[in-house]
């Protein structure tokens, strides 16, 4: 995926695994760990810590695990990566306008260091955004996996909406299907809109069904 968006991309990443990028051509790496600031252009970003396995075995390098506040402006993003609740949440950012989080993994269950749909809802007490965007789901799934467990692609971010409105009714949840994006009024954030990549005319958020499945007769 990297390889698609070019290997002249300016890139930051976790600190300890520059040479693995850098070896596959790769110019403009940067590593940073949790505390660091970096400028892209006028917004302002910082990595945050995350509670997640930062090692890829059995070779692959070992970094810290993080997330990332975008700021510009008055405007405050934050993108969780892959993490699970912990309590410096509450002072990751203040006054933030938007929060990313992932509602699943890649597999039928969650190990220690994810979130699932009722835990990023919990995380929505502490970071206490105005908006939040369910993210780390429905994209990779073991093959044949949806006949034994239907629904694990698809009822993430609905599980997650639901549990928000009981346990942060006050944040504003944005269901959005893959490939498709959430634009805000930088000024107010008042009004949103989902746009198509061909910038067709805005829609309202509708997430993909469940797999079908037969039935033997």
């Amino acid at each position: 995926s990297l390889r698609a968006i070019g290997r002249e991309t300016r890139i930051i990443m976790p600190a300890g695994g520059e040479r693995i990028l850098a070896g596959q051509g790769f110019t403009h790496v940067e590593g940073v760990r949790p505390g660091d600031s970096v400028m892209v252009g006028p917004v302002h970003v910082t990595a945050t810590p995350a509670v997640h396995d930062g090692r890829r075995p059995p070779f692959g390098p070992a970094a810290p695990a993080m997330g990332f506040v975008l700021e510009e402006g008055p405007t405050k993003a934050y993108f969780a990566g892959d993490t699970d609740v912990f309590p410096a949440m509450a002072d990751l950012a203040p006054d933030l306008d938007v929060a990313m989080l992932p509602v699943w993994g890649w597999g039928p269950r969650l190990g220690r260091g994810h979130m699932n749909p009722r835990r990023a809802a919990e995380a929505l007490r502490l970071l206490r955004p105005r908006y939040a965007v369910p993210i780390h789901w429905g994209t990779l799934w073991p093959y044949g996996f949806g006949h034994v467990v239907p629904g694990r692609l698809t009822d993430p971010p609905r599980e997650f909406a639901r549990f928000a409105r009981r346990y942060a009714p006050e944040v504003s949840v944005l269901l959005t299907p893959p490939g498709r994006a959430v634009v805000f009024d930088p000024e107010g954030l008042d009004e949103t809109t989902l746009r198509g990549p061909r910038a067709k005319p805005p829609r309202p958020p509708r997430l993909p069904g469940r797999p079908a499945t037969r039935r033997r007769s």
